[in-house]
């Protein structure tokens, strides 16, 4: 009989993530769930950043680079 993994055997992944990204089209809501996503943000991104309920609004030509760099040091994303 094989053992199952954590993920395996819960169906959910035992590492939660940093960040949350909704698509919406031309605009994607980068949502920092936690501390270290909230420094990655102020460190990463502009100043004058546009937020929505929280969330970073990031056009659709910049998410891929936001969410590789935020992957890069060590950051969950999840969609």
């Amino acid at each position: 009989m094989a053992h199952k993994n954590e993920f395996q055997s819960s169906g959910t992944s035992p590492t939660e993530p940093d960040f949350l990204v909704e698509n919406h089209g031309t605009i994607f809501l980068l949502q920092p769930l936690t501390p270290s996503a909230n420094s990655w943000v102020n460190e990463h991104l502009p100043e004058e950043r546009l937020t929505f309920a929280g969330a970073v609004v990031v056009e659709h030509r910049f998410i891929a680079d936001i969410v590789h760099g935020a992957q890069a040091d060590g950051l969950v994303v999840r969609p």
